[in-house]
């Protein structure tokens, strides 16, 4: 059967190429409009993103999503093609994972998220713009079925490959970012709470983590290197969040794996280079120190006091939740004083929207405290997948498990939701990117026992990695 298809793929290679040479024989105008020629470029991206989909389909659909959030040349237009691709990339999944040999069952992560879409649809009824939040919870149906099928296809059978190709991104951001904010002075993330998100969240702790299980010297400075722009950027971004939420997730890594040593050493070489240009520099230091306070701490207002700025959108998202407490506004839509209802099908208008700061109270101004059950089990489970591989890691003294990038990747994501407004926010990519890190997590998790393996030690290098003891 596989031949057969070959074969005919081979065949209609020349009948495709025959039917454009006629097509602009007759309709010549049909390859001098831009329109038609993107349509045809985009197909074509589609196509060889589904042929090759177990390889090049996670890659794809995360760059399009990231190309719509970056202040790039044709971010508007990546705007609606994520959607294209997020959607081809759900259906197709749900296709191939029915008839993978290697796919895994469904367990109670997948039941509950289901619960959260219906969840999501009920609450868009009682919503005054309800085409806009009914496409809202299409697009958590179409995320959370790309990660229960799709993503979880590209993980099975070449987790080696995935979680190298996943460290090496993380260079390449890191490298990228640095040489792109630091030389250029083109800072493409826009917001610097974006910088801090994605440098906070994924790149630091997957970083860390490439460090650790590095199996040769080149390779383990090289990321060391990496690992140390990233952390600059994120202090650079002056994201609490981000900051809070790194050094929380490296610092519990470091723990579970009883590597309080490497702890001390890094906190030592800060204290050394703090030191350093205090004595050498000291009205610099200064400058530091207050820069510090006043950016870092207390975000430039510091007569409001610590969380001065999340206190606002707090206590309006609370009262706006006193409003409507049992279904809530609709998924993805806020209900306001000045709200405007203007509204893309793919795009939220800026300014349509209000600053909740909060992602858990986002959510339950967004379904209300009967809709909000489903989405309170999704983050116990969540909390639950993650334990599990901090009770592996403190068990085996090991960094070499392919769940532990991800567990502290979705730690690290948890605790920076509670300071900003993106976990449910399905547009932006590091929610897409979060939630198909849960779904594959789910998948690699470590057993409730495991032994640690003496093969190991053999079988390590810079690109292998065993998934459990038994590999």
């Amino acid at each position: 059967m596989r031949g057969l298809l070959l074969v005919l793929g081979l065949m209609a290679v020349p009948a495709m190429t025959l039917a454009m040479f006629w097509l602009a024989e007759i309709h010549p105008g049909y390859f001098s409009n831009q329109t038609y020629l993107g349509g045809v470029l985009l197909l074509e991206i589609v196509i060889a993103a589904v042929w090759h989909y177990e390889k090049a389909f996670f890659t794809v659909l995360m760059l399009s999503f990231l190309w719509a959030g970056f202040v790039i040349p044709l971010a508007a237009a990546a705007n609606s093609l994520r959607w294209v691709f997020l959607c081809v990339g759900a259906l197709v999944g749900l296709v191939k994972w029915t008839e993978s040999r290697r796919r895994q069952p469904f367990g109670p992560i997948h039941l509950v998220s289901s619960l959260c879409v219906l969840s999501a649809a009920v609450s868009s009824m009682v919503s005054p713009r309800l085409t806009v939040s009914l496409l809202k919870g299409t697009s958590l149906f179409l995320v959370f079925l790309y990660g229960s099928c799709g993503a979880r296809l590209a993980v099975a059978g070449r987790e080696a490959n995935f979680f190298r190709g996943l460290v090496t991104a993380c260079e390449i951001t890191s490298y990228l970012t640095a040489v792109l904010y630091l030389i250029f002075h083109f800072e493409f993330f826009g917001n610097p709470n974006s910088l801090g998100a994605v440098m906070g969240v994924v790149i630091v702790p997957a970083l860390l983590w490439g460090v650790l299980v590095a199996g040769g010297r080149s390779v383990r400075q090289r990321r060391m290197i990496a690992l140390c722009l990233a952390a600059y950027l994120l202090f650079s971004s002056v994201s609490r969040a981000g900051i809070l939420a790194s050094a929380v997730a490296v610092t519990l890594m470091c723990f579970a794996l009883h590597r309080g040593r490497l702890l001390m050493k890094g906190a030592f070489a800060l204290v050394l280079l703090m030191t350093t240009l205090a004595v050498l520099q000291p009205g610099q230091f200064d400058s530091f120190v207050s820069s510090f306070t006043e950016d870092v701490v207390y975000k430039g207002r510091p007569e409001l006091g610590l969380l001065g700025s999340r206190k606002s959108p707090w206590q309006d998202t609370v009262r706006v939740i006193g409003e409507s407490p049992w279904f809530g506004s609709g998924f993805g839509t806020d209900v306001t004083a000045g709200h405007s209802p203007a509204a893309s099908a793919v795009r939220t208008v800026e300014g349509s929207g209000i600053e909740h700061g909060n992602s858990y109270l986002a959510i339950v101004q967004y379904v209300g405290l009967l809709g909000i059950i489903p989405f309170v089990v999704l983050i116990l489970l969540v909390l639950r997948l993650i334990r599990r591989v901090c009770s592996w890691m403190w068990r085996t003294h090991s960094p070499y498990h392919y769940a532990i990038p991800l567990a502290f990747i979705c730690l690290a994501g948890l605790i920076h939701a509670f300071f900003e407004d993106w976990l449910f926010a399905l547009g932006y990519y590091l929610s897409v990117f979060f939630w198909t890190s849960v779904f594959i997590l789910a998948d690699v998790r470590p057993q409730e026992s495991v032994a640690l393996s003496n093969a190991w030690s053999a079988q390590v290098d810079a690109g292998r990695i065993p998934l459990s003891a038994s590999q």
